[in-house]
């Protein structure tokens, strides 16, 4: 396109008069640029592949007439305009549609493009189901240790309460001298000189707190009839027996 002339006349007959609205202004900008537009689609030369699709697509549709040897053949045969086809009338009214391969791509690059991209999609898909049962794996094991963690609090808190209950049952009895070094809380000290004391913190280190807790709470059922989860010490071992619910926290909840 040439470049306008602003010495031409069209260009001076232009109406830029300051009162002119500028909304009137841009109004008449846009309807000059529709009408070049409209004009030079008008102007344009229709490419070869257009033209052939247009004759083509002309030539779909519309009806076979009788100058074509195929249809007359068939009339011949007793076929009638829009009837189906076959003996009985079960077959296609339409004719079989006809697919032009318009692209340079090979035959079979489509369904070979499809597929890919369904073994992608699917991809993606294991990716997700994978990674939301690593997320489930890892809250799971999340929740086994917390869970494992409280209970080895509970156990290290109940076994402190039958420690202080073991120490205070025996000195009623002028037991001065605990069973075991462990059976009772012991002091804080800085140094332990004596080597049984500490032959017998080794062997009781062995002992995890559950095995601790279980060897204690018997001790106090048969030394002294208590309970620590009942926290009630029984006359004699038929009436722990027979009020008692059981030896663990478990038998008690």
């Amino acid at each position: 396109d040439e470049e306008e002339d602003y010495m031409s006349d069209l260009f001076i007959k232009q109406d830029v008069r300051p009162g002119l609205p500028m909304v009137r202004r841009v109004k008449e900008a846009i309807q000059k640029e529709e009408k070049q537009k409209e004009a030079n689609e008008k102007n344009r030369q229709k490419s070869i592949k257009e033209e052939e699709k247009e004759r083509r697509d002309l030539v779909l549709k519309s009806a076979l007439g009788n100058e074509n040897k195929g249809f007359a053949l068939l009339r011949k045969m007793g076929y009638k305009s829009g009837q189906a086809l076959g003996r009985s009338g079960e077959g296609i009214v339409e004719p079989i549609p006809l697919n032009i391969k318009t692209g340079l791509s090979g035959l079979g690059h489509e369904e070979l493009k499809k597929r890919k991209a369904e073994e992608k999609l699917e991809n993606y898909r294991q990716k997700l189901h994978m990674k939301k049962q690593a997320n489930e794996q890892a809250a799971d094991q999340f929740r086994i240790r917390f869970k494992t963690k409280q209970e080895e609090r509970k156990m290290e808190g109940d076994l402190r309460k039958s420690q202080r209950a073991c120490q205070q049952l025996d000195m009623q009895k002028d037991i001065d001298v605990p069973k075991e070094t462990w059976f009772w809380i012991e002091p804080e000290e800085e140094d332990k000189k004596d080597e049984e004391d500490k032959e017998d913190e080794c062997t009781s280190s062995d002992l995890s707190v559950s095995e601790k807790l279980h060897i204690l709470t018997a001790y106090l059922r048969e030394e002294h009839f208590y309970c620590i989860w009942c926290g009630t010490t029984y006359e004699d071992p038929e009436d722990l027996s027979s009020n008692c619910p059981g030896d663990s926290a478990a038998d008690h909840d």
